[in-house]
């Protein structure tokens, strides 16, 4: 480094190096002395990737780029991101280090909702491509494969070639055909496939290019000059020239339709955003593009219509069908104050709201911006394939070469057709494609399904963790219960009514700001009870209120408040008893000096914790709570949800120490939280899940959120989970599997055993069809039932 100059106003330092340029050395020197340098994420389709070695060449030139520290690109996606130091790095190096790397590449627009429409239509638009050149390349093979097979297989068809159309005539027929084959639709394998070959970086269409390249020429040889050729060997090629491509082009027309079929959860999210918006503009209501909505427009939603944008409704009221963010089918019923987010259904009646949130900012543009960002990410179960694959290309060129070797020294007469044919044959069945699509093309369809249960994988390295882990510790307060201390029970003593008592208590409690007294207030309210004025009301700090209403004295507190007034609780003692096993502490009503009732305020487990808990017992889970309740609350808690283990009196602050307790002999430990306050556990946890509200998808520390706020999502994740890694790793099986066994089947390894060889023709169809079995393998993650799966919209299209 030669000079550094910092400038404090711009919080900017402009740094000249000696010799070549190392930001990285920089960087670590500023984080040495305590400060941090801010960094930005780019975007970049990728377009001419045909195999995972292709995904190892692009990373490795992205990689390169002084001030890059991180660069990932996903074959099934067909995306890079890139990490990089903020203001160091263009998108124009980034372009030319891909162009550089023989492939293309544009910038993605920052508008998440456009990306979808933009991917579709070129996904579209290549697929139309890959079906007219196969419907071209099958018209002209077929009249190849027919004279040159059919003569070989029926001996009448061979005699009638020979009289009628004469060998030398078929030879050149087949020529023309093949030719027209190679250099029209198979010309796409050539253009990609040399330049990368010259560059000492071959890929799959190298791969073809050489074999059929070799099929070609060889056979070019035979027809026009066979005399140059050993004696016997002049035999032609040319349908297995032309049928290797167009089996190739087959398989690929099949997996670009299956690779569009692994987007549809993004195509879907995008379908869900409306197009346009009635607003209020200069006193009339007019139609406008969605794009031309601003904050703080006043929106006009009517019965059955897509709301447009997020907002507050402002006048009118209605039922919304909200299960496109919950995955909750009951419509939420709405009135003025309340949230509304767009892309939901307005199902009943008509109301207004003012926007909130437009563009990128709206819950459905985080929804789809999540599951892209979960769909683009790698497991480090990829790592693996991910070495193996920048090898395997030069390796099978190697290995092809071997067996030509092994074939002309070795091999029985004619050797040199023994040679090319198994050379080619190699070359052909040798499928990187299936390797580079067994990881992604799983995460695609599995955090896509994921997305529409309501469950948003934030980091896909969560998807493979989350199916490691043996322990789940859940938050109590607003996760296994709501969040909010309710009225549950109010036991009236003899000669007492239930509203009456409430009315009066009640009445009492609208003094006091305590959540207790809230509760029991908004308890009446509930039940449309109306509440008296009140005279001289007194509290008496740890024992309990007391106050005049409507002439009548009333008491309300702990049992020792009780006893301080003379009274005897012992009547209620079976009753309080209930209570305390059920982690509540009762509270007594007195009127006018007799004991009226006991009551009992706490925050109710939600409605769907113990069935949640039971599935995650079933998948074979210990479940943990962390409170800050006293022990024998927990523990009464506790038994009532069939909880393993508790930490019970946790301060908030004492959470991530509580995890490390759950981490006996190195159990992996999940913690569940209501992302408000539970940030530091969330991020220490091995993996942290979210009980999100619907509309609070953005929680930075959690892994993975759960849309609909309800711990039923938990074991729904986790299900996802195993059941996506178990699908990776059927995919990695196939993939290794089929090139171990099928490689040296090509190469003639069983010709000494039982005189078996692979024809270029067999082996094209087979390599084919290896992609096509693992993104089809892919696809049945779309059927996956979790064990409490809920309907959503996108189930109902």
């Amino acid at each position: 480094m030669q000079s550094a100059a910092v400038n404090l106003a711009t919080e900017r330092a402009d740094i000249t190096f000696t010799d070549r340029a190392n930001p990285q050395g920089a960087v670590s020197a500023i984080e040495k002395a305590g400060y941090t340098v801010r960094e930005e994420t780019t975007e970049l389709a990728i377009e001419d990737m045909t195999c995972a070695s292709c995904v190892g060449r692009v990373e490795k030139a992205l990689a390169k780029i002084p001030g890059v520290l991180e660069a990932t690109v996903n074959l099934a996606t067909e995306r890079a991101r890139v990490r990089h130091l903020a203001g160091v790095v263009t998108t124009n190096d980034l372009e030319a280090a891909v162009e550089q790397a023989g492939y293309k590449s544009r910038r993605l627009s920052a508008e998440a909702v456009n990306t979808g429409d933009q991917d579709a239509e070129r996904r579209e638009s290549e697929a139309l491509a890959l079906r007219r050149s196969f419907f071209i390349a099958g018209i002209l093979t077929l009249p190849v494969f027919i004279l040159e097979m059919g003569s070989h297989l029926i001996p009448s068809m061979h005699h009638w070639v020979m009289a009628v159309i004469g060998q030398q005539t078929s030879w050149y027929m087949q020529f023309v055909l093949a030719s027209l084959v190679l250099f029209g639709p198979g010309l796409r394998f050539f253009r990609k496939g040399i330049p990368a070959l010259l560059r000492g970086a071959p890929d799959m269409n190298s791969l073809v290019s050489v074999g059929t390249a070799a099929a070609y020429g060889y056979s070019v040889v035979a027809t026009f000059a066979p005399e140059v050729l050993p004696e016997g060997t002049a035999n032609i090629y040319f349908e297995a020239a032309a049928v290797i491509v167009t089996l190739i082009l087959l398989g690929r027309t099949l997996e670009a339709r299956a690779k569009g079929r692994t987007s549809q959860a993004i195509k879907r999210l995008v379908g869900l955003q409306a197009k346009t918006a009635r607003v209020e503009r200069n006193g009339e209501s007019v139609e406008i593009p969605l794009d031309q909505v601003k904050m703080g427009d006043i929106v006009l939603v009517r019965p059955g219509e897509k709301i447009p944008v997020d907002g507050e409704v402002v006048e009118g009221s209605s039922y919304v069908d909200e299960s496109m963010i919950s995955g909750e089918p009951v419509p939420v019923s709405k009135g003025v104050g309340a949230e509304v987010v767009g892309g939901t259904i307005n199902k009943t009646g008509a109301f207004s709201f003012r926007v909130t949130k437009v563009g990128v900012n709206t819950v459905l543009a985080q929804i789809i911006r999540l599951v892209e960002e979960a769909q683009g990410s790698k497991l480090p179960i990829q790592a693996l394939v991910d070495k193996v694959t920048m090898w395997f290309v030069p390796a099978v060129m190697a290995a092809a070469t071997l067996t030509f070797l092994v074939w002309l020294v070795l091999g029985p007469a004619p050797a040199l057709t023994f040679a090319l044919v198994n050379a080619v044959a190699v070359l052909i069945i040798a499928c990187p494609c299936a390797m580079g699509l067994a990881t992604p093309t799983s995460i695609m369809v599995g955090t896509g399904r994921a997305a529409e249960v309501g469950v948003l994988f934030r980091k896909g390295e969560a998807l493979q963790a989350l199916r490691d882990v043996s322990v789940v510790a859940l938050d109590k307060t607003g996760t296994l219960t709501k969040g909010r201390p309710e009225l549950t029970d109010l036991v009236p003593a003899e000669g007492f009514e239930y509203d009456d008592v409430l009315a009066l208590v009640a009445s009492v409690e609208t003094r006091s700001e305590h959540p207790i007294a809230e509760a029991i207030v908004l308890a009446a309210k509930q039940r449309g009870i109306p509440l008296a004025a009140i005279e001289h009301f007194d509290a008496t700090p740890g024992f309990g209120v007391s106050a005049r209403v409507a002439g009548r004295t009333v008491a309300v507190g702990a049992d020792r408040f009780m006893t301080q007034l003379g009274l005897d609780v012992t009547s209620f003692l079976a009753t309080a008893q209930r209570l305390g096993e059920q982690g509540k502490s009762p509270l007594y009503a007195a009127i006018d000096g007799h004991l009226a009732a006991v009551i009992a305020v706490a925050d109710p487990i939600r409605e769907t914790t113990p069935e949640a808990i039971k599935a995650l017992h079933a998948l074979g889970l210990k479940v943990a709570m962390i409170t800050g309740d006293n022990a024998a609350t927990a523990a009464a808690i506790a038994k009532q949800l069939g909880i393993d283990e508790v930490a019970a009196e946790v301060l908030p602050d004492g959470k991530v120490a509580a995890l490390k307790t759950f981490r006996i002999n190195g159990a992996r430990v999940a913690f569940v939280g209501d992302g408000i306050n539970d940030a530091p556990a969330l991020a220490e946890a091995d993996v942290g899940l979210a009980i999100g509200t619907g509309t609070d998808v953005a929680i930075e520390a959690a892994d993975v959120v759960l849309m609909s706020g309800d711990l039923r999502g938990v074991p729904n994740a986790i299900a996802l989970s195993k059941a996506t890694i178990r699908n990776i790793k059927q995919n990695l099986f196939w993939a290794f599997a089929y090139n171990a066994v099928l490689i040296p089947v090509a190469a003639g390894a069983l010709y000494p055993v039982n005189g078996t060889l692979l024809s270029p023709i067999f082996a094209a169809a087979a390599m084919a069809l290896s992609s096509v079995f693992v993104l089809g393998n892919a696809l049945r993650l779309k059927r996956f039932q979790a064990p409490m799966m809920v309907e959503t919209h996108n189930d109902r299209r």
